[in-house]
């Protein structure tokens, strides 16, 4: 759609600053598995408390809340809904249940994003899984209680068509390699907000599509930490941004920039987050060990001592210097120069 239209998402040079933060997710989505390893117990409580988290917020920012005591059985499907806004957080449930565990095999087509307002609005409202049919202006309200139009989305019979641009689009430019798959992410959650082909629940839509892109690409921290909370956290910035970012979009005028730096600090902030709770866990005896030789098993080409220490957290580089040595003296690794540069390479990876 209009993010994806002529080369200029292509031309586009990022800013330092983007590249350090897709570089440092780059890197801590390598240590998620390492983590993964380490703490399996503790991982499984982490993903119960972001399916909690992630229902109460993603459905709190768009006005729909329940009582504090009856989220938790309803989310862990232990008790029934009594009443609409219970069946949304139910719905929402179910919703992000079959992103967590199909993810590999949903494609971003307008089907999917169909099926998934199906589940998210509970599958009882009328326009449940449909295209809206009148048009949903979005309007801000201010105190003295006058209002202002802060952006008018497509018309509803342009809807069918744009999603189909949309998510075409965005297929051809991730297969494509066109632009880097965040960017690419970043890009397909602001043309659907932009288009807000739903009546209703838009919002939660574009969160559960966000969820369903980062699977896609190996960024898995949304199963442990919900970047729902997050955004109900900064939604001052969150509409900011998208205030910002969709300016003279519907002109293909405008700058996707805010946006995708606003997203890459929220995956930042959620891996970060998912970080610091796993490195709370003291490794079991002799795990280090184990999370070394399965950094190393990992490794591609040459790589030196610093590399694995990055995927090693707590493991000093004593150990990790030993570990090597062991597998050297095994002809697993084998050592190319000298001192403190030197870099190293698998056997196996050997042309």
């Amino acid at each position: 759609m209009m993010s994806f239209r002529g080369t200029r998402l292509q031309d586009t040079r990022l800013p330092l600053s983007m590249v350090w933060l897709l570089e440092t997710l780059a890197e801590s989505k390598g240590r998620q598995q390492l983590f993964e390893r380490q703490s399996p117990q503790m991982l499984k409580t982490l993903r119960e408390m972001a399916l909690i988290e992630s229902t109460e917020s993603s459905n709190r920012i768009e006005g729909v809340t329940v009582e504090k005591n009856r989220l938790r059985p309803l989310v862990l499907g232990n008790t029934r809904p009594r009443d609409r806004s219970e069946e949304e957080i139910i719905g929402y449930r179910m919703a992000l249940n079959w992103v967590h565990t199909d993810h590999h095999k949903i494609p971003i087509t307008p089907e999917t994003c169909l099926r998934l307002h199906a589940l998210a609005q509970g599958g009882t409202s009328g326009d449940a899984g449909k295209w809206k049919m009148t048009s949903n202006d979005i309007v801000e309200i201010y105190p003295d209680g006058s209002r202002e139009i802060r952006f008018r989305p497509l018309s509803p019979e342009r809807v069918p068509k744009a999603m189909e641009e949309l998510c075409l689009a965005y297929r051809n430019a991730v297969d494509q390699l066109k632009v880097t798959p965040l960017l690419a992410s970043s890009c397909l959650i602001l043309d659907f907000l932009c288009i807000h082909p739903f009546r209703d629940g838009n919002g939660r839509i574009s969160r559960l599509l966000t969820l369903l892109c980062l699977y896609h690409h190996g960024y898995e921290v949304g199963r442990y930490i919900s970047h729902e909370r997050i955004v109900e956290q900064t939604k001052e910035d969150y509409y900011e941004v998208l205030k910002t970012s969709s300016s003279g979009w519907h002109e293909g005028e405008h700058n996707i920039m805010p946006w995708f730096n606003y997203l890459l600090s929220i995956w930042r902030r959620a891996y970060r987050e998912f970080e610091e709770r796993a490195d709370r866990q003291r490794p079991e005896r002799g795990s280090k060990t184990d999370l070394v030789e399965y950094a190393l098993g990992k490794m591609m080409g040459s790589f030196g001592i610093a590399e694995v220490e990055r995927l090693c957290l707590n493991v000093s580089r004593d150990t990790i210097r030993l570990v090597m040595n062991r597998w050297r003296e095994e002809g697993r690794l084998e050592i190319l120069g000298r001192g403190r540069d030197a870099k190293w390479r698998r056997k196996d990876e050997k042309r």
